[in-house]
C-alpha cells in the first residue's frame, strides 16, 4: 500500500483537529463518548489537548524524550479546555511547519523520526474526530485513502508491532484484509509472541505481523470498505460493513489479536 504524503498527512492532522474541535464546541460538555464509555465530552476535548500538546513538546525538543515533560493543570471549564486544545494545535502546527520528516525525535515507536508523528496523529485526530461525532451524534465518512492507510498503521504498528524484549515465531496461517473501496490489500501473518518484559511478566500470546504478499491463498479474507475497517479496527462501529470468508478458526484467531485494548 502506498503512503500518503508528508503534506496530505499534515492536512489530515489540521482538518480533523477542526471538525473534531467544532463538534465538540456545539456539544453538551457532559455527553457520554459512546466509544469510550468512561469518557464525557469534556474529556474527550482534554485528551486530543493532552496527545497534541505532548507530541508538539517532543518535535520542538527532539532528539530529547518525555522524562522531564510534565501536563499541564487540566482547565476547570469547557471554555477553558477549548482554548487549551486550540493552544496545543496551534503548537503542533507550528513544529510540524516545515519539519523534516527523517529528523530524529523520540517516539515510543521503532520509527525514531517525525515523520512517525505525522503519521500518527493524522490517524489520532481522525478517529477521534469519528469519537466526537459518535457523541454528537453527526458521524461523518471517513477520508477513504487515510482510512486506508489507518488499517495498514492498526495492524502493523499498534497491533502488529513487536517491543525488543520478545520475538515473534510466524505460523502458516495468513489472513487477507481487502479494502473495497480503495482497492488495497493487507496481508497478516498470524503467529505467536513470548517474551518476558522489563517487569518481569512472561507474555506467550498470539499475536499478527503484516507482511508482503506471499503468493498464496489467504486461509480467510475479511473485506469492507476502508472506514468501516478503519473504525472497527479501532472499536468504532463498522462492523456490519465488513465480510468474513475462508477458514473461520484462522479468523477466530485473528479477531482475537486485534480486539484487545491498545496501549
Amino acid at each position: 500500500m502506498t503512503r500518503l504524503s508528508d503534506d496530505d498527512y499534515r492536512h489530515h492532522i489540521e482538518h480533523e483537529s477542526a471538525r473534531f474541535r467544532d463538534v465538540l464546541a456545539a456539544c453538551d460538555p457532559q455527553a457520554r463518548v459512546p466509544s469510550c464509555p468512561d469518557w464525557d465530552a469534556d474529556d474527550l476535548l482534554w485528551h486530543l489537548g493532552e496527545v497534541q500538546h505532548f507530541w508538539a513538546t517532543m518535535l520542538r525538543q527532539r532528539p530529547a524524550g518525555p522524562d522531564d515533560y510534565s501536563h499541564a493543570p487540566r482547565p476547570e471549564t469547557h471554555a477553558g479546555l477549548l482554548a487549551y486544545f486550540d493552544e496545543g494545535a496551534a503548537l503542533l502546527a507550528a513544529q510540524l511547519d516545515g519539519v523534516d520528516p527523517t529528523a530524529e525525535t523520540w517516539t515510543w515507536s521503532a520509527d525514531h523520526t517525525a515523520g512517525f508523528i505525522l503519521r500518527r496523529q493524522a490517524h489520532e485526530a481522525l478517529i477521534h474526530r469519528l469519537d466526537a461525532e459518535l457523541t454528537a451524534g453527526t458521524p461523518t465518512p471517513l477520508d477513504p485513502r487515510l482510512a486506508a492507510d489507518g488499517v495498514q498503521e492498526a495492524l502493523d504498528v499498534m497491533f502488529g508491532g513487536k517491543p525488543p524484549w520478545g520475538s515473534f515465531t510466524p505460523s502458516e496461517e495468513v489472513v487477507r484484509v481487502d479494502l473495497t473501496d480503495t482497492g488495497d490489500s493487507v496481508w497478516v501473518q498470524l503467529g505467536r509472541f513470548v517474551g518476558t518484559d522489563p517487569e518481569g511478566t512472561t507474555h506467550d500470546v498470539d499475536d499478527i505481523a503484516v507482511v508482503a504478499d506471499p503468493r498464496r491463498e489467504p486461509d480467510t479474507v475479511v473485506d469492507g470498505p476502508s472506514g468501516a475497517l478503519d473504525a472497527w479496527l479501532w472499536r468504532r462501529g463498522g462492523d456490519d460493513e465488513i465480510s468474513v470468508a475462508g477458514d473461520r478458526q484462522v479468523h477466530d484467531r485473528f479477531l482475537a489479536c486485534v480486539s484487545h485494548p491498545i496501549n
